[in-house]
């Protein structure tokens, strides 16, 4: 399996614990203001990955992978937040940090590659 899928699947599985975090967020712990940015950064990653796939040249493939991971590094700080402000406890915080590090991960490694490809700066 190449890659790009992993990181298509991993994303896309990633945002679905997303929303499920913050349905739970909401409905049961009544915090909208930082779960609203949660979703829309949590989310933004796995779309990002998507439009990736379709990019017009590989500086293109390669900016939006960039994007992701300015989109992931923003999640991380929202979960961070959340985690110290106890409306998730250990257990949430450690699964879901755990995946979304793996997924930055696959993002920098992806990056990395593209870049070392000669003909990405042809």
């Amino acid at each position: 399996m190449k890659r790009e899928n992993i990181l298509k699947i991993r994303t896309f599985d990633f945002s679905l614990r997303i929303i499920k975090l913050t349905k739970l967020l909401m409905d049961a712990r009544k915090e909208y203001v930082l779960t609203k940015q949660l979703l829309r950064s949590g989310t933004a990653i796995g779309a990002l990955v998507r439009e990736a796939e379709y990019a017009e040249s590989k500086k293109d493939f390669v900016h939006k992978l960039h994007i992701a991971l300015k989109e992931a590094n923003e999640t991380e700080y929202w979960i961070e937040l959340l985690y110290k402000s106890d409306y998730i406890n250990t257990t949430e915080f450690d699964s879901i940090a755990t995946d979304l590090k793996d997924i930055l991960k696959l993002l920098i490694s992806s990056i990395k590659t593209m870049k070392k490809n000669e003909q990405f700066f042809n």
